[in-house]
């Protein structure tokens, strides 16, 4: 066996690529990655659609909330109309000795409080129920949607950024919900209520209250342009502040190891200092509207209360309904920080909603088939065909990987595939597990295209161990039936004991019910490696594909895991990545890759025999132990 340039030996049933590797290019520069800048495209409007799908389902309930606050406004208006007839009727009564004007006035604006109180109390209650619903929706659409995204998506979004969307990104929409809602809809009604109110106690005054809300237009209209890029800058800062913080004790192992520490804590000091500025940014911008609306409703407030005194000395204008109207303008302008607090609020949740809408605009990669079909039923063969027919595939940002594969695996062959770091191999098994898709060509399965099954199907048919085992907080018995939740705990055990885990399971303080904590950290690798082993026999799919599963495990931990391969492997067809040549004795054939080519395919025996990359990579392992 030579080189590429040389003849390979290939068994019946495969196909190999004749040729020498095609040289690979680098990928043409284009724009930045929104990915990095996470910023991710989204359609005109998806921000708005977003938030109505949120609420629609509570459009009765809305109403009802805005129903109280329309008769609590009501209620809270009337006061200074009953002040305004006390001063102008009740006064003058009461003076000529008929008390029950002032009597009246009194009871009605106790009444009018009471009921604004009792109605306050029901409009929180009922926005809370909305809030509440709609922030549990949003929580559950943003965890369903990450799952179903596609493994390239995870590979380039950053789970801190996932973290910052479910967390920092739905409170911001909570405050909004919370409060900034009940604001913008109290200071509506009020600014609708009280202009009528006025121009019906006075048209002049009123007239002067109205005439204000110009300068007052164009001062939150310029507010709300300047905080909607502040507040945008703000939300990506806050992410960036997580990401560090959660990429850093994710892998606090290495970063104590190569003494991390410092240059992690300058690395966060930027980025801490960024989220500071953008902050201050936003208290800035607020401040600057809290300034002028307070300018302009002073200034309306003196000139209304000069006029009015003008006119009160003229006799052109009751007293009763000049001080009902000072206390109206006073109610008017009141809300206007408060509005300022909805804008901020609103604007900080429209950057995280559009955040959001952002990653749940993004589709599966590997998308759901349209048409699904099912495996043929398997007829007593162990395992099902694999077949790579024409498979050409290149990832999104680098250069193509995989040239052209055509490759065929019968039923119930193991196949190891050995080759150079970069040379394709886990590529190849992402593919027949379809955490991707090719670029052209396809991947069959007993003669089914993998893109025409529906994702629990192929997840039954296939099953990936990967280098990592990972497990999840959790029992050891749970962690073993992740693969078919309704195994029994006898079929559970049964599966632990065929791949020899059952007697250190057994040894941990609750045994099958001990807890592994986070990602198993509980258990040593070896032991992390057998319960996938376990699990992978217990799921008992036709195809299993191990990926470098002893390649992270000491010497007496190989032996372990190669002895319960030996189980796991055997009625099924099998891909083995293997890096250690030591796992290559259990295959009934070995695929040599080079740049995303099988440069050598035939039995560990005939590969060894020859002159070939495989007869060399043996020796070298050989001299290796010899030594």
């Amino acid at each position: 066996m030579t080189d590429t340039n040389t003849e390979r030996k290939t068994p019946p049933g495969s196909r190999g690529t004749p040729g020498a590797p095609a040289p690979l290019t680098a990928p043409p520069a284009g724009p930045a990655d929104p990915f990095d800048q996470d910023d991710l495209p989204t359609a005109p409007g998806a921000t708005g659609r977003l938030l109505r799908s949120l609420l629609s389902a509570h459009r009765a309930t809305a109403a009802t909330a805005v129903l109280l606050l329309l008769v609590q406004q009501l209620a809270l208006q009337a006061g200074p109309l009953l002040v305004a007839y006390a001063i102008d009727r009740g006064v003058p009564a009461f003076r000529a000795g008929n008390h029950t004007p002032v009597l009246a006035v009194a009871l009605g604006y106790l009444g009018c409080a009471a009921a604004g109180g009792l109605l306050q109390y029901a409009f929180v209650r009922t926005a809370a129920r909305i809030n509440q619903a709609v922030l549990l929706d949003l929580r559950g659409r943003i965890f369903r949607h990450a799952q179903d995204l596609s493994i390239d998506f995870h590979e380039r979004y950053t789970s801190g950024r996932l973290i910052s969307r479910s967390t920092t990104d739905v409170e911001s929409l909570r405050e909004l919900l919370s409060e900034g809602l009940q604001e913008l809809l109290g200071v509506a009604l009020s600014f609708v209520s009280i202009s009528l109110m006025l121009l019906w106690l006075d048209l002049g005054v009123g007239a002067v209250a109205v005439a204000s809300f110009g300068p007052l237009y164009l001062l939150v209209r310029s507010y709300r342009r300047r905080s909607a890029a502040v507040f945008a800058v703000r939300s990506t800062a806050i992410a960036g502040v997580i990401v560090k913080f959660a990429e850093t004790l994710n892998g606090i192992r290495p970063v104590r190891a190569f003494r991390r520490e410092r240059a992690n804590d300058a690395e966060f000091a930027v980025l801490n200092a960024r989220h500071e500025r953008s902050n201050g940014d936003a208290l800035l911008e607020m401040a600057r509207y809290v300034v002028g609306s307070r300018l302009v409703a002073n200034t309306a407030v003196a000139g209304m209360c000069l006029w009015g005194a003008y006119r009160v000395a003229g006799g052109t204008l009751e007293l009763g309904v000049l001080a009902a109207a000072v206390l109206y303008v006073r109610r008017l302008y009141d809300p206007i920080d408060r509005l300022g607090m909805f804008l901020n609020s609103y604007e900080s949740a429209a950057a995280s909603l559009a955040k959001i809408a952002g990653l749940l605009a993004q589709r599966p990669g590997v998308p759901e088939a349209t048409a699904p079909r099912e495996l043929p039923v398997r007829t007593g063969a162990p395992g099902r065909e694999v077949v790579f027919e024409g498979v050409r595939f290149a990832y999104r940002t680098g250069g193509e990987v995989l040239p052209r594969l055509d490759l065929t695996i019968p039923a119930g062959q193991t196949v190891a595939v050995v080759g150079s770091t970069g040379a394709g191999k886990s590529t190849l098994a992402k593919l027949l597990a379809r955490f991707y898709d090719p670029t052209e060509g396809r991947v069959l399965l007993d003669g089914a295209d993998l893109r025409e099954l529906a994702t629990p199907e192929l997840r039954r048919g296939v099953v990936m161990v990967t280098q990592e085992a990972f497990l999840f907080s959790g029992t050891v018995a749970e962690n073993i039936a992740i693969g078919r939740p309704e195994a029994s705990r006898e079929e559970i055990e049964q599966a632990a004991k065929a791949i020899g885990a059952h007697d250190f399971i057994a040894a941990l303080p609750d045994g099958y019910d001990t807890d592994v904590r986070k990602r198993g950290g509980r258990i040593s690798a070896g032991q992390r490696q057998l319960v996938a082993f376990a699990r992978a026999l217990l799921a008992d799919p036709a195809v299993l594909i191990l990926d470098e599963a002893t390649s992270s495990l000491d010497v007496p931990g190989e032996r372990a895991v190669q002895r319960a391969m030996d189980t796991v492997l055997a009625g099924r067809t099998a891909v083995v990545i293997a890096h250690r040549l030591s796992t290559v004795e259990v295959a009934d054939r070995v695929l040599v890759m080079e740049s995303g080519r099988v440069v050598e395919d035939g039995s560990p025996a005939a590969l060894v025999g020859g002159e070939g990359r495989y007869a060399g990579l043996h020796k070298a392992w050989r001299d290796s132990l010899v030594g």
